[in-house]
């Protein structure tokens, strides 16, 4: 069972509680600059620091600090960053504990639940953004041979998901508002998503309320409190998504971010509200075993949490939160063969999550709405 912790005064705490000797960090280009980094410092374990790695990790990057790992003979890891450092971590620990070695983060083992023995290195997760909820999922993504791989595994879930929102306050403001968005997207889609739980549905809904209340204060105020309370509706987004997975909006994102460098987050919040429109309007094509009136009630829900009532009025909601923000869509030169590449780049398999069926075409005039 994950422990959450508040407070990075905590880490020296859970150091000894876990015995650690030698600490295995696995930092990004932010740390030098992090507000809490003297206090990582200050710690009384010695520190072997690996930051080889990039924005978007390779399986080469992750195996260099496989074999620094080895070599130091470290015996945690701490991973101190955004997604990239976080997941980098994850591979390191299940690569160092399975069987296999580094094949297990090679097709196809990637995509296998191999065993590994997760409690004999601990595992520490600070995040220094507020959005992928990365501390809390068993998900890392990295890249082999130019193509990304998500590696899925229990074992690599953080032991403890250390928060201290006081990083959040230096974050440059393009920044956290794309991170918030894909929590808040995150959040939504684990809702309706076919694979929801009472326990994920109870998490989505802490996160949406958390981002509806505080999201001004945070983005404009630049508030403390409402710092706080974003990383934590962040991370209860990410522990919704680590049961229910995220659904059409995520899988529609990718090609964007490719296509048109829009971060995650910004890429992932132009499609949620035209997928959405689409799903309220269509609950015929409802793929749920649970059934429409179902839907419809989570919808319903949803609302209610967004503060509004039905599912356009969220919608609405949601588009004029994207221009008060300034989040543009993305605009195309060569509309016919962007939307033919886009509408063949969603993966098929990630659209099983979605509970109202999306055809090929379906998707081409989705894109076609979203790309200006």
């Amino acid at each position: 069972m994950q422990k959450i912790i508040q407070g990075i005064d905590k880490l020296q705490d859970i150091l000894e509680t876990i015995g650690c000797r030698k600490l295995f960090m696995v930092i990004d280009s932010s740390y030098p600059f992090l507000n809490i980094k003297d206090q990582i410092e200050q710690t009384s374990v010695t520190k072997v620091c690996f930051s080889d790695f990039s924005p978007n990790p390779l399986f080469e990057d992750v195996c260099k600090g496989i074999d620094l790992f080895n070599v130091q003979e470290c015996d945690a890891i701490l991973a101190v960053g955004g997604g990239s450092s976080i997941d980098v971590a994850k591979c390191i620990k299940l690569a160092v504990l399975a069987r296999e070695g580094n094949d297990v983060l090679i097709p196809p083992l990637v995509s296998k639940q191999v065993e590994i023995e997760g409690k004999r290195i601990p595992f520490i997760a600070i995040p220094t953004t507020a959005g992928t909820g990365s501390e809390s999922t068993h998900n890392a993504v990295m890249y082999y041979q130019g193509s990304k791989q998500t590696v899925t595994n229990d074992g690599v879930l953080p032991d403890y998901a250390l928060l201290e929102p006081k990083v959040l306050s230096t974050l440059p403001l393009y920044q956290k508002k794309c991170t918030m968005l894909d929590a808040l997207c995150q959040g939504i889609e684990s809702w309706w998503s076919v694979n929801s739980t009472d326990e994920s549905k109870g998490y989505a809904k802490k996160a949406v309320e958390l981002i509806t209340k505080y999201w001004r204060k945070y983005i404009f105020n630049n508030d403390a409190d409402a710092a706080s309370n974003i990383m934590l509706a962040a991370n209860y987004a990410g522990r919704a998504i680590n049961i229910s997975a995220t659904t059409a909006a995520h899988a529609m994102s990718y090609k964007i971010t490719s296509m048109y460098k829009l971060p995650h987050g910004h890429a992932v919040a132009v499609c949620l509200p035209e997928i959405w429109e689409y799903m309220t309007a269509h609950p015929e094509h409802c793929i749920d075993p649970r059934g429409q009136e179902y839907l419809t009630d989570i919808f319903n829900l949803i609302s209610k949490s967004l503060g509004t009532v039905g599912a356009y009025e969220s919608i609405t909601l949601f588009r004029n939160m994207m221009k008060e923000m300034n989040m543009p869509n993305p605009i195309t030169t060569d509309r016919q063969h962007e939307l033919e590449l886009l509408a063949s780049s969603v993966n098929p398999v990630r659209l099983k999550n979605n509970p109202v069926q999306l055809t090929q075409p379906v998707l081409y005039n989705l894109y076609n709405t979203i790309i200006k």
